[in-house]
Order: C-alpha cells, then structure tokens, then sequence
C-alpha cells in the first residue's frame, strides 16, 4: 500500500501557494483540491477571515473619524421666526425692541483645533490600532490555515484506511475461495470457509462506517474552508513524498517576537502606555481658534425681509481648562497605570503559555514521529508474515486460523500505521503554530 501524504504540505509551509492549482475566485469552487488550494479558498472565503478584514477596514474609518478633528470644522446655520410678541430689551430705563415682527439669521462658522489630547491620542495611536488589526488578521488566517489543514488530513485519513479495507476485502474474498475450495476438496472442514465469511463480513461493515465517517469528514473540511457544502471536492496528495515532509528540525527554540499574539500584546501595552500618557495630559488646557460670519435679515413685512442684511463677523480664540473635576484625572492616570502593568503581566502569562505549549508539542511530535517509525516496520513485518502463511496454508501446512491471525495483523498494522501518519503531520502542525512558523 502507499503510504498517505500531501505532497503540498511543504509548498504551504514555503508559502508557495501559486504552483500547481486552480484560480477560485468569489463564485467558483475547487475542482480538485490539494492542501495549498483548500488553504487558499479558505484563505479568501472563511467568514471568520473576511470578517477580519471587515475589522480592519472598521478600525481604519474610526481612525480616520478621529483624525478628523484635526481638520477645520465648518458649519452653516440659516434660520427664519415671525415674532408674535418682539423680544424687547431696557436701554435708559425705557423698553425697546430688540428685532422687528419678521427676522432671519444666518451665519457660517469655523473652528480650528490646536491642542486637544483628544485628537493627539488619535494621532498618536493611529499606526499601532492599524497594525493591531492587522495583526488580528494574520492571527485569524493562521488558525484557519492550522484546521483546513488538519481537517484535510483527516479526510485523507479515512480515504486511506478506505483503501487498506479495500485491499483487505479483496485478501479475505480470495481466502474465502481457498477455503471453499479446500472444503470442498474434503482437506479442511467447514469452520475455514465460515470463519472467512466472518471476517470479510465484518471487513465489510468497516469499510461502510468509514464511508459515513467520511461524509461527515468531507463536511467538516468544507465548514472550515468556507465551502458550499453541495459544492463538489476532490481531493488530491502525492504519496511519494512522505518521509521529507513529515520531518521538522526538532533543535529549534522558541522565540516569542514570531508569534503574532505576542506581537498584538506588545502593541496592546504600547496602547495603554499611550492612553496612560494620554490621562497625564488631562491637566492641560484645549485651544481652538474660531471664526463667524453671521447676516441678520430684519422687517415688518415678509416679502421685504432680505432687503436689508445687517452682518457681522468675529475672529478668536479658546483656551478651556477644567479646574476641579473632584478627582478623576488623578483616578484616570491610576488606572491607566495599572493597564500598563496588567500588559506587561499579559506579557509575561503568554510567554509562559508559548513555553508550556511548545514543550508539548515537541513532545508528541517526537512521540508520534517514534510510533510512526515503529509501526511502519510492523507493517513490513506483518506484511511478510501474511505472504508467508498464505502460502504455507495453501500447501496445507498451516490452519487457516493462523492465516486469519496473520491477516488481521496485517490489517490492524496498516490502520495503524495510517492513523500515526495523521498524528504525526498534525502535531507537526502544532509544533509550527507554536513556533511561528505557520505560513498563510
């Protein structure tokens, strides 16, 4: 039997995701699916990935709505009232009207930011909000890459050991012939042939849970794709290039600044240092420079109203300074100090967790690596045996419960060897997701 791979598992690895595979664009679907195509389909249609993108494209119009403030705010006003009753005001002692029955104002103002912490933070923080979006996007891209790539092992997994039972139901029916035939010879008795039927009915009820395991699998890899589930997927792999691409340098040590989670809790402390420096701010006065143009429209009769303007205009500038706020800017820059700390403890947990993970990772992958290695050398064996004590039963010098012993051995060793192949390439997996080293 040939042994399961995906011979793109390196090209995903090197980040060649071009050689070899089929355009998807929004409405096509794979026709036939290596790993690197099922990744990149994922890539551009997974929900979780596009909503990703929606975020940072969210976080680019906040930014832009902050750094807005920055630039001169305009506003028109234009207003008409018919008085009922005239406003009057007291000049020398005697009441005099302040408007006539009819009035219409209209102004255009400006006013021009020049210190404000508000839109400083803005300023400031800009670069680091983008980059942490981004950041959330790569994190986002890499978990998907880890579970289509494992989901698509696992599809493979149950393809394979679909095939090993194919293989086994063709050896069981020809034992099943040799059995009858030496029953009928009179050289065995009936139990061989019986014990056959056993067997290759029970190999049969195998082969269809693997079949209804494999709907459900196939399901799976396209819910992790962002792939219609009607949609048709076939599958591709090379299995001639297993042993260089299950092998992965197990010297390498971890370092924390290729994670992209380490790299988002970097830029979520040097946030909080910003706003810490933004509540140290709060003791400074905002400045704003202003400007309005105003025409007042005044008369007894409406159709004459906008006869006459009486406008006016002024220029100037606010400084605003609270004095006592009771407290708060105190308690702000305290618990901004404290965000500050609770980062660098966030820090600190995550590097404890990359260590704890990688350990573990590299301790199964060298685990299964072991068992893989073990049970491919019981293959071989079992494989011999088998070959051996079919021939021997056939020249009757064997019983056919020992053939039956070695075919179920040669079976078992087969599955076996199977399923530590998929163990071994998925903790590869984990050990490069706790390294960094993930390409998308």
């Amino acid at each position: 039997m040939k042994i399961m791979s995906c011979v793109l598992f390196s090209a995903l690895v090197c980040g060649d995701l071009a050689s070899g595979q089929t355009t998807a664009g929004d409405d096509s679907l794979l026709q036939e699916g290596t790993l690197s195509e099922c990744v990149r389909y994922a890539l551009a249609h997974q929900p979780a990935v596009r909503q990703s993108l929606l975020d940072e494209e969210i976080t680019d119009r906040i930014i832009g709505g902050k750094l807005a403030d920055w630039f001169p705010q305009i506003n028109l006003n234009i207003s008409a009232q018919h008085y009922y009753q005239i406003p009057v005001t007291i000049v020398g002692g005697s009441p005099l009207n302040v408007s006539l029955t009819n009035a219409s104002t209209g102004s255009l103002s400006a006013t021009q930011t020049l210190f404000n912490r508000d839109v400083l933070l803005a300023a400031t923080t800009a670069g680091d909000l983008r980059d942490e979006s981004r950041r959330r996007t790569a994190s986002t891209s890499i978990d998907v890459v880890v579970s289509v790539s494992k989901a698509f092992y696992a599809a493979l997994l149950t393809r394979q050991e679909i095939r090993v039972l194919d293989d086994d139901i063709l050896r069981l029916e020809q034992s099943l012939k040799d059995a009858f035939a030496q029953y009928q010879g009179g050289v065995v008795d009936k139990t061989d042939y019986k014990r056959a039927t056993v067997s290759l009915n029970n190999a049969k009820a195998e082969w269809r849970q693997n079949m209804e395991l494999l709907k459900a699998r196939d399901a799976y890899l396209k819910a992790q794709m962002g792939y219609p589930g009607s949609g048709p997927l076939v599958l591709a792999f090379d299995s001639s290039k297993t042993e260089s691409e299950i092998l992965i340098d197990t010297t390498q040590t971890v370092r924390y600044e290729t994670r992209v989670e380490y790299q988002i809790l970097r830029l979520q402390k040097s946030l909080a240092e910003a706003n810490l420096h933004y509540s140290s701010m709060g003791f400074l006065p905002s400045i704003f420079a202003f400007g309005n143009y105003s025409m007042n429209y005044q008369s007894p009769q409406i159709p004459s109203l906008y006869t006459h303007d009486y406008p006016s205009s002024f220029v100037g500038v606010q400084l605003s300074l609270p004095i006592f706020l009771g407290g708060k800017r105190l308690q702000e820059i305290s618990q901004a100090n404290l965000e500050v700390r609770r980062a660098e403890y966030d820090i600190d947990q995550f590097k404890n967790t990359v260590s704890a993970q990688y350990a573990q990772a590299i301790a199964d992958y060298r685990s299964n690596l072991n068992t893989y290695n073990v049970l491919k050398e019981n293959l071989a064996l079992a494989d011999d045996v088998y070959k051996t004590i079919q021939l021997q039963y056939r020249a009757g010098t064997k019983t056919y419960l020992e053939l039956i012993s070695a075919e179920t051995d040669l079976r078992t060793a087969e599955l076996n060897r199977t399923d530590a192949l998929y163990q071994l390439l998925s903790s590869k997996l984990d050990v490069q997701k706790a390294l960094g080293t993930v390409q998308y």
